[in-house]
């Protein structure tokens, strides 16, 4: 190292008073260690690489070559500038651009690099919990914003400018924002939690407090977007979504959903026989899951008959009508089929005599 750096200063020495020849020799050789020093780092994170099994390496490796030559080229530009001997103003500015460059470029590799970080934990199993691939928008944008803002400091404090007064500025407007537009911020910070708890994800059939059932299909920074079964495109301001009660039937270890189908037979019947057709007729419907197992319960001994529940699941809540449909109507024939009588509400009225004035106005004989 002592020996090119002898070898440098003695090229540089043998054309003193010849700047520009000067200039660009530096130049030149920032570019031969610029390539050089990619060429290292290639090389070492190739090492890195084969001894580990993961691939996030490689990409870093793949994207950190980039800024590094370039900030050595930056760096041996501003070196041979300063050679020159140029005005002071024209040389201020040139160095202010070359730095904010680099500061643009670094910039775009933290984003990049965030990006892959961020990506890589949602991934992993044993990532961090609030990042998960239904909040992952939100923290890249968030990051994009944090490295965009960072850059813009350092590209004012390159220019020297002070950012005491322009901070003072942005705060008394961020307070008069948020007062005007506090809903906004309500629903905003609401999307926030619940793109990091997530209580639902898109897909998934969730009920409301307000009764209305059907798939989330957007989840933004503002509102949620749910489709319902008629087909009815809903808005919902997040502010809302996170304080009310949400009934999500799509949750829990699996996709699957319980159905349940009261049925009634008289007083009577052949429970056993009754529940074997239950569970045929559950068994032979293309849309009931053969796991778990569909069941029959006997509820109670109601009123006007013995009231069974057949237990079933689906593969999915928006299976629910369809599959009620095709085993109500099966259960109906097949009772009639075998004689089972399903009991329904009806009044018998019993008249034990007739009124005095209905009897005399049937007596024969009898004149007005």
């Amino acid at each position: 190292m002592e020996i090119l750096q002898t070898k440098v200063f003695f090229l540089l020495e043998t054309f003193q008073g010849r700047p520009y020849v000067q200039a660009v020799i530096v130049f030149a050789l920032s570019i031969v260690f610029a390539y050089a020093l990619s060429a290292v780092v290639k090389r070492l994170c190739g090492k890195i690489v084969r001894f580990t099994r993961f691939t996030l390496d490689n990409e870093i490796a793949l994207i950190i070559r980039a800024p590094v030559v370039y900030s050595v080229l930056m760096v041996g530009f501003i070196i041979a500038l300063s050679i020159l001997n140029l005005p002071e103003t024209l040389h201020a500015v040139t160095v202010s651009i070359l730095k904010s460059a680099n500061i643009l470029i670094w910039m775009v590799f933290a984003i990049r690099l965030s990006r892959l970080l961020l990506r890589a934990s949602a991934e992993n199993q044993t990532r961090i919990k609030i990042i998960h691939p239904q909040s992952l928008p939100l923290f890249e944008n968030l990051a994009v914003l944090l490295v965009i803002g960072f850059s813009i400091y350092l590209a004012f404090q390159t220019w020297g400018i002070n950012m005491t007064a322009w901070l003072a500025s942005a705060g008394v407007l961020g307070i008069a924002i948020g007062f005007a537009s506090k809903d906004t911020l309500s629903n905003f910070i609401a999307g926030i939690f619940i793109l990091a708890d997530a209580p639902y994800k898109i897909g998934d059939y969730v009920v409301l407090d307000t009764g209305e059932r059907g798939a989330i299909t957007d989840i933004g920074i503002r509102s949620t977007r749910m489709l319902t079964r008629d087909d009815v495109e809903l808005t919902i301001p997040n502010a809302i979504m996170g304080n009310t009660k949400i009934i999500n039937e799509s949750g829990g270890p699996y996709q699957k959903f319980r159905i349940r189908i009261p049925v009634g037979v008289a007083y009577g019947s052949d429970i056993a026989q009754a529940k074997a057709i239950l569970l045929d007729v559950a068994k032979d419907n293309p849309l009931v899951c053969p796991y778990p197992e569909a069941r029959v319960r006997l509820r109670q001994l109601g009123a006007s008959g013995l009231d069974l529940e057949l237990l079933c699941w689906v593969e999915h809540p928006a299976q629910r009508g369809l599959a009620t449909d095709e085993l109500l109507t099966v259960i109906y024939n097949t009772f009639n089929q075998a004689g089972i009588e399903i009991p329904f509400p009806k009044q018998d009225v019993y008249i034990k005599e007739a009124p005095e004035r209905d009897r005399a106005a049937t007596q024969p004989g009898r004149e007005e």
